[in-house]
């Protein structure tokens, strides 16, 4: 089974910076694309940034040039660095990986529980 564990989310005031972490756990094959969503109550979730096993990234306009999104393939962790953080950045952040859980190509889309990120102004 597939889990994944998120870490660093916080509060913070506008202008600063988190970083967070997720890991992926368990027993699978390959792991491939890795990525961030955000969720506001009340609202969908939306894509904040993700990026392929190549290394190839997509981010959203309202973050772009202030969120990096990197990823340790040997450790099976991705980062995203926010840098420049606005109020309208509040959210439940949560992680989505995907990938194959055998040989046989049988995939797995998972998601993680969400950490907050609270930005004051």
């Amino acid at each position: 089974q597939v889990q994944l564990v998120e870490s660093g989310g916080g509060s913070v005031q506008a202008g600063g910076s988190l970083r967070l972490s997720c890991t992926v756990s368990g027993t699978y094959f390959r792991v491939n694309t890795m990525g961030w969503y955000r969720q506001v109550p009340g609202n969908q979730r939306g894509l904040v940034a993700l990026i392929t096993s190549a290394g190839n990234t997509n981010y959203a306009d309202s973050v772009k040039g202030r969120f990096t999104i990197s990823r340790d393939s040997a450790k099976n962790t991705v980062y995203l660095q926010m840098n420049s953080l606005k109020p309208e950045d509040t959210a439940v952040y949560i992680c989505n990986a995907d990938g194959f859980l055998n040989e046989d190509y049988y995939s797995f889309d998972q998601w993680g529980q969400g950490t907050q990120v609270t930005v004051s102004s």
